[in-house]
């Protein structure tokens, strides 16, 4: 068996770790829904102020 078949027998064997992957998306999609749920009112009030800070000529 060449260098090449083997690897391409492992990387087929080699299914990963599925349900972890997910675990992490859905953990950090939770993490950054909560910081933004959290901010929103910050960032909101700081583009209201800086907004009507600009004066047009």
């Amino acid at each position: 068996m060449n260098k090449l078949t083997k690897v391409r027998t492992r990387l087929a064997e080699d299914r990963g770790d599925v349900p972890g992957w997910v675990l992490i998306t859905l953990m950090t999609a939770g993490l950054v829904v909560g910081v933004w749920a959290v901010a929103a009112p910050a960032l909101s009030n700081l583009m209201d102020d800086s907004l009507s800070r600009i004066s047009v000529i």
